[in-house]
């Protein structure tokens, strides 16, 4: 190779000068790296400082231990102190040459970066033990190239200042397990109730295999998970020697129980609700909390065993998620479920999903009507009708001609419905639901008659409830106090709560009641009739059967169950007196003996139909003489006919 001079240099010359060249360009990176990326590095000075958040126990209304949310820490456990294989079980499935690298792992960052090219995702991580400890202890979890970088300085500052046995025990200390525990002691209390000093192998390895995502890996809400992850680790513990084929086999023999109480926890969903709700009540903690909740946990574990098996059992009709909320006759609310499965899914469908009511929504119309002077034996004609350029149709396809408003009702007729809304006014229909516990804007257009109302399932628990405790409103809440651990009171329900306020009158609400008793007895809602209850509801489906409700009660309790999928689909025929109804029958079947639950409150309001009505009604409903037609069969022993997108039957 030629310099400028003409001088050529040797091969040993030329290797050294490039050598120098690319150790002088090299060492301007790694100043301009760390001047670009250290300047703002976090304090390191509070390394040994926990900042422990407080945590909130949550009791059902007799005292029961529901969750515990917060962060739990442990005093630091002595490495020493442990079991050999635990922290071998970290380091063969986290970091396998942690003792060989000086804080960043060149072979396993290239062959991440090689895995995850080939498929085009994020398949596989880097990052060491000592990465992992820096970014826990110093950084936020944000996959940018900045925070990366900054990541990299740390933990070769880490590496420099702290031996290898040093760095693992601050790892197995601060490192985050889920379930609000923080370090190997916290997360061995936590889900084994006992000390880290006593862990099985095979617990070792469950909590080693949770590093990959706490809560996907949980043993108690992701067992099968959890179980296949765990069974990786003792593999990889294999294969890098820390444990021989014989311990393997053992830790198999040997079964892991994890803690009664998380293993039994229930109402993650409401949990979840309230939690949101404490800070807004009380402010940010300081200290651990009491939250003293209105639910009741055997209500809650019925209607969770109803949701699940009602899921399950309408699978093939294309059910994938139901709701169910609960409350008295105060509001209180009493079960909660958000969803079929909450390891599965953590969205919350009792609030956080607005669906179409259906002809659940149809009460705050007859309500409005029966406001307006109208009572349960008014003759009506159900035919065909046009609002505007709407033509409502019915679910059979066919009309019953001189009927009564409480037929209408529980058969769910919807031609009269929209033809009542109109008369009464649609502003008049949505004013009544808003004063009632309708929370979500409601759209004055014909077809909102037939429920084209967005709602959620707690919104429609708390609007029916004052048919059920006489006439009040009850707006659904599940916090009844809060207190610190040494029982200061923050919070009073009973304190803040305002006089009741009378949102329905006599006769209306007798009238009501008395409908929607029919719609049980021997309307759309048959199938949730509980024996020796006295019992009223109204069933409700969308269009294409995409949401199918069942709300029902009985005196000061009232249950809303919801069916659907979350994508918005259609279901396969699904009604709401179908596998809502059936939901709902099975967790009232249970909650009720529980409750002692009396009869709805205001008795019978019956109302004689004009004498020569009797004989059209009974005959268009095939009940009395020679019918004209052939007496409507009813979606429980008929098919639905076609229907057009617009319509929505019951």
């Amino acid at each position: 190779m030629a310099n400028p001079q003409g001088v050529t240099r040797t091969p040993l010359q030329a290797a050294l000068y490039w050598g120098a060249v690319i150790g002088v360009w090299g060492l301007i990176f790694v100043v301009a790296f760390f001047a670009v990326f250290a300047t703002d590095l976090p304090d390191v000075s509070k390394l040994n400082t926990v900042t422990r958040q407080p945590s909130i126990s949550y009791l059902d209304r007799s005292g029961a231990l529901i969750a515990v949310r917060g962060s739990q820490y442990a005093p630091p456990v002595d490495l020493d102190g442990l079991p050999d294989y635990v922290p071998k079980a970290f380091i063969a499935i986290e970091d396998r040459r942690f003792y060989y690298h000086p804080g960043f792992d060149p072979i396993g960052i290239s062959r991440a970066m090689v895995k995850n090219i080939s498929c085009w995702c994020v398949a596989a991580g880097g990052s060491t033990i000592t990465q992992q400890l820096a970014r826990n202890l110093f950084l936020t979890a944000d996959q940018t190239p900045r925070r990366k970088a900054q990541e990299l300085i740390l933990a070769l500052w880490l590496e420099m200042k702290f031996s290898k046995k040093e760095i693992l025990a601050l790892y197995l200390n601060r490192v985050y397990f889920g379930a609000g525990a923080y370090g190997i002691e916290a997360a061995a209390q936590r889900y084994f109730n006992k000390p880290a000093s006593k862990l099985t192998l095979g617990e070792a390895a469950l909590l080693a295999g949770m590093m990959k995502g706490p809560s996907r890996y949980s043993p108690v809400s992701a067992t099968e998970r959890a179980a296949r992850r765990a069974t990786i680790v003792l593999d990889e513990m294999v294969r890098t020697k820390a444990i021989t084929s014989d311990q393997r086999a053992d830790a198999f023999r040997s079964p892991v129980r994890v803690s009664a109480v998380l293993a039994n926890q229930r109402a993650q969903y409401f949990t979840d609700w309230v939690d949101s709700q404490v800070r807004a009540l009380v402010g940010e903690p300081t200290e651990d909390l009491i939250v003293e909740t209105t639910l009741d946990l055997p209500i809650q574990a019925a209607a969770e065993a109803a949701v699940r098996a009602g899921v399950a059992g309408a699978d093939g009709q294309g059910v994938r998620q139901a709701a169910l909320v609960a409350i008295d006759g105060e509001g209180r609310i009493r079960a909660y479920v958000g969803g079929a499965d909450y390891s599965e899914s953590q969205f919350d469908r009792a609030t956080n999903a607005r669906r179409q009511a259906g002809s659940a929504f149809k009460p705050f119309v007859y309500l409005a009507a029966m406001e307006a002077g109208r009572n349960p034996s008014v003759i009506v004609v159900d035919e065909p009708v046009r609002i505007g350029g709407w033509e409502p149709r019915n679910y059979t396809g066919r009309y019953l001609g001189p009927i009564t408003l409480q037929t209408a009702l529980s058969q769910s007729v919807n031609t009269i419905a929209a033809r009542l809304a109109n008369e009464v006014g649609t502003g008049n229909v949505a004013a009544v639901a808003k004063r009632l516990g309708i929370n979500s804007k409601i759209q004055l257009d014909p077809s909102m008659a037939l429920g084209a109302v967005e709602v959620n399932p707690l919104e429609m628990a708390q609007a029916y409830a004052p048919f059920a405790n006489g006439g009040f409103l009850a707006r659904g809440y599940g916090i009844q106090r809060i207190r610190t651990a040494g029982g200061k009171v923050l919070y009073d329900e009973t304190i803040e709560k305002r006089a009741r306020r009378s949102v329905i009158g006599s006769p209306a609400l007798q009238y009501m009641n008395q409908m929607m008793r029919e719609v049980v007895t021997s309307g759309t809602g048959k199938r949730a009739r509980v024996p020796n209850y006295d019992i009223a509801g109204k069933t409700g489906t969308t269009s294409d059967y995409r949401d199918a409700w069942f709300v029902g009660y009985t005196g000061g309790f009232v249950a809303a169950v919801w069916t659907g999928k979350d994508d918005n689909s259609p279901m396969k025929g699904v009604t709401g007196g179908g596998a809502p109804a059936g939901i709902w029958r099975a967790f009232m079947a249970q909650a009720l003996p529980r409750l002692k639950a009396q009869a709805i409150p205001g008795g019978y309001a019956t109302v004689e139909p004009p004498k020569d009505a009797i004989g059209d009604i009974l005959s268009n409903l095939g009940l009395g003489g020679q019918p004209e037609k052939p007496a409507t069969p009813t979606p429980e022993t008929k098919a639905p006919a076609p229907r057009l997108p617009e319509e929505i039957p019951y």
